[in-house]
């Protein structure tokens, strides 16, 4: 479809002209029917008059005198008459037609026949002569009859008083014209109107998307950095294109927030250790005694700048990746090897790093990132747990949910910044090395595999972090 207005118009327009040809068959069929009955109906009253003004007293005058009122142009009524022998096969014409007046076209399609109780004719108008006389009638009531290659409904009706076979005749050709000009009538109304119509509809369809129009003119005339919501009130079919444009602006407006943020506390957080960076090198240039120390500061300065950058590079790849399918995964070998591979870290600054609980938990998550996610976390406790401090790995069931919490026994979170340690950048402890990006990390995959954090103190200090999975079955 590459236009909506062209579809509608010329959709519209087929549906009428078809409507009109369905309602003008339905209309010929009807007519049709109704003019067979109604014509039916007026021959059987026209031969029952005829019938009824027979009297036994006609003579062949009477016959030829009515031969004569029903004689038309080209087309003579004729009187039949037996010769004295009584041989009923020997007919002759005894009388020369004249011409009468005809007052309407349509007499020709019209006839009327008189015959014998022996079927002979007596008289026989017009058209039914053509031919040679007309087949004479069989029975009482209507039938069809071919005469002279013309269909013609005739009725027939005989009279026991008077010996006399009475049959009254239709044309098809009369009942047909009649139905065509009656359709034609119909029709050529509606064909003179119909280009009207056309316009008509054209015009009303462009109004009615003239709408759809003014939305899509205030859209193009937005500027590139334009994402205040869109305020015209369009027709309710367009509600809801409006809504989800603003909708989607918002998220567009959210997602740019968060970039600007992200951009400008990236550059803040890669700009603070590469000028310590620069600081600990001059002072070990500047000082030949003292060179060790601002050297070790400076490596302290590269591991911050390089897990700034690999937490970066991370969040980066979370939030461009598309969600996957979630798999039923088992937790404990995947907790079990980071935890072995981050034991080198914690034995460093003498820390015992643990696991307890369950020796199987299934969840449904993407296996990856629920590793990305457990590094984190343990990753995030170590750096936050004094040296010689414990950090706890423990799985385990909550109202049937698998579970998974991180204890240590650092300093904890002041209260005032629970809500905000997922943020980015946000470190609760300014003087530990980590990047900030821990938690946010960990935050994002959680809402990835539907799951819940809660992140809580402990007493007398430390932190839990405890991450809910639905069960597996609820799925």
């Amino acid at each position: 479809m590459t236009s909506i207005r062209r579809y509608l118009t010329r959709a519209v327009m087929g549906l009428v002209l078809l409507g009109a040809i369905l309602s003008g068959l339905a209309a010929w069929l009807i007519t049709k029917h109704e003019l067979e009955e109604m014509f039916d109906a007026q021959l059987s009253q026209f031969g029952r008059i005829v019938t009824g003004m027979i009297d036994i007293n006609m003579d062949s005058q009477d016959y030829q005198a009515l031969a004569d009122r029903l004689t038309q142009p080209g087309h003579a009524a004729r009187f039949y008459s037996m010769e004295d022998s009584g041989d009923s096969s020997i007919i002759m014409d005894t009388h020369s037609v004249s011409t009468p007046r005809r007052f309407r076209e349509e007499e020709r399609l019209l006839s009327l026949g008189f015959w014998n109780s022996d079927r002979s004719p007596r008289m026989l108008s017009a058209e039914w002569n053509d031919n040679g006389p007309f087949p004479p009638p069989r029975e009482t009531g209507y039938r069809w009859v071919t005469y002279d290659s013309e269909e013609w409904r005739v009725f027939s009706i005989y009279d026991k008083q008077h010996g006399v076979w009475v049959s009254t005749g239709l044309r098809d050709d009369f009942q047909q014209e009649l139905v065509n000009k009656i359709l034609l009538g119909n029709s050529i109304p509606f064909l003179l109107i119909l280009p009207l119509l056309g316009i008509a509809l054209w015009w009303v369809i462009r109004r009615g998307l003239r709408p759809i129009d003014n939305l899509s003119a205030e859209v193009a005339r937005r500027y590139h950095q334009d994402l205040t919501p869109i305020e015209q009130d369009p027709p309710r079919e367009l509600t809801g294109l409006r809504d989800s444009l603003n909708a989607f602006i918002e998220r567009l407006r959210m997602a740019l927030d968060r970039e600007r943020r992200f951009t400008a506390d990236a550059a803040h957080e890669l700009r603070t250790p590469l000028a310590g960076l620069k600081i600990h090198l001059d002072n070990a240039r500047a000082s030949e005694q003292d060179y060790q120390s601002s050297l070790d500061k400076a490596r302290q300065g590269i591991e911050r700048l390089q897990r700034v950058v690999d937490q970066l590079l991370t969040l980066a790849r979370v939030e461009r990746t598309p969600q996957r399918q979630l798999d039923v995964v088992d937790l404990y070998p995947i907790a079990s090897q980071l935890a072995g591979e981050m034991w080198p870290l914690a034995n460093h600054r003498h820390q015992q790093l643990e696991m307890s609980g369950l020796s199987s938990l299934e969840v449904r998550a993407d296996p990856t990132e629920l590793g990305v996610l457990l590094r984190n976390l343990l990753d995030n406790a170590l750096r936050y747990t004094p040296d010689g401090g414990t950090v706890m790995l423990h799985l385990d069931k909550s109202h049937g949910q698998p579970m998974i919490q991180v204890i240590d026994d650092g300093p904890g979170v002041p209260a005032e910044s629970l809500e905000k340690i997922t943020e980015r950048f946000h470190r609760a402890n300014q003087r530990m090395t980590g990047s900030g990006l821990g938690l946010s990390i960990v935050k994002q995959l959680t809402q990835r595999q539907k799951a819940s954090l809660v992140i809580d103190n402990r007493e007398p200090h430390g932190l839990a972090v405890t991450v809910t999975w639905p069960s597996s079955q609820a799925h």
